[in-house]
């Protein structure tokens, strides 16, 4: 039913357009023949706003793989460099946070690691809205911070780095199997701020699959049975997540220009001082606003992402100091 209802809407949404651009064609063909430069004009202005909402559709129908639909989980890693890794590594958590606030997805936190001094250092959102993995699939991987450390005395210029993985949840109907002779199971207690059963039980819980060497790890619920759940579920995910990636590679084995998503590549620099300058480094995406990215900003670095998924990827994009 689900499924229906949005190709319902999809079918609707595209028969409006249609009907709206003859509207404005005929507006604007009457406002020439009266001469009313009036009629002429509002014609204009429903074409732009078609123009517009036209491309917004067209993003949406690069959501179209096999679990694009799907909630996601978002892990956050800070990489090395100790509280200035840790601080951007919040920082990310709360970029990924708004930007799913924005489009009014719900976002819980199901583990998180808080850094020594500041920031964390990691954590795992879950995501949950209408085609949240499609969105987010394309911001896997190491994204970079240049500016003045507010830990530094001497107002030095510091380069942070920190890591993004996405991974769809897998939906009831998809069978994963899991030997759980594959897996070692560990259980310590939670970190947090404290309250009943926080840091007095072993209720968190961390699952290793040891065949592929995946770790998933939850924290979210007092009780130790419901973060096994979870963590079984958020494993389920991994794999699936990593079937679908070896697709997309056997796929993609003839067209080494598209854009490689895998682990561990950087894919976006921000740079707060001395200028300051947002880059997406596999489609040349730019922001001058920094401050409304890291609110959440996203989609358009989004949208092109996307776009050289399924068009191929742009010429090789610099760096920026």
């Amino acid at each position: 039913m689900r499924e229906r209802q949005q190709l319902d809407e999809a079918v609707t949404a595209i028969k409006k357009l249609e009907q709206d651009l003859e509207d404005a064609a005929t507006l604007i063909e009457l406002g020439e023949m009266e001469g009313d430069q009036a009629s002429i004009a509002e014609g204009e202005a429903a074409i732009k706003a078609i123009e517009k909402d036209a491309a917004s559709r067209q993003v949406e129908t690069l959501l179209s793989g096999e679990a694009d639909g799907f909630d996601t989980y978002l892990e956050v890693h800070a990489g090395a460099g100790g509280t200035e890794s840790q601080d951007w590594a919040n920082m990310l958590h709360r970029m990924y946070a708004r930007w799913a606030e924005r489009r009014k997805f719900k976002v819980d936190i199901v583990e998180m690691t808080d850094g020594e001094e500041a920031g964390i250092k990691g954590a795992t959102l879950l995501i949950k809205g209408h085609n949240a993995y499609g969105w987010l699939k394309t911001e896997s991987g190491v994204h970079r911070l240049v500016r003045i450390s507010p830990y530094d005395s001497n107002a030095r210029r510091h380069t942070s780095f920190a890591s993004v993985w996405v991974y769809p949840v897998v939906d009831d109907r998809i069978e994963i199997e899991i030997k759980e002779s594959d897996c070692r199971i560990d259980t310590y207690r939670s970190s947090g701020a404290g309250g009943q059963h926080v840091n007095t039980t072993d209720s968190a819980v961390r699952i290793t699959h040891n065949p592929t060497g995946i770790v998933v790890a939850c924290q979210q619920e007092r009780s130790q049975h419901k973060n096994r759940a979870t963590a079984w579920n958020m494993l389920r995910a991994r794999l699936y997540e990593a079937e679908l990636k070896k697709r997309e590679e056997k796929a993609n084995a003839e067209a080494a220009s598209k854009t490689d998503i895998g682990w561990g590549h950087q894919i976006r620099s921000y740079v707060l001082q001395p200028y300051q300058l947002v880059k997406d480094l596999r489609t040349g995406t730019q922001s001058t606003d920094p401050d409304e990215v890291l609110d959440g900003d996203l989609d358009p670095f989004m949208e092109a992402s996307l776009a050289a998924r399924v068009y191929g990827a742009t010429e090789p994009v610099e760096d920026i100091d």
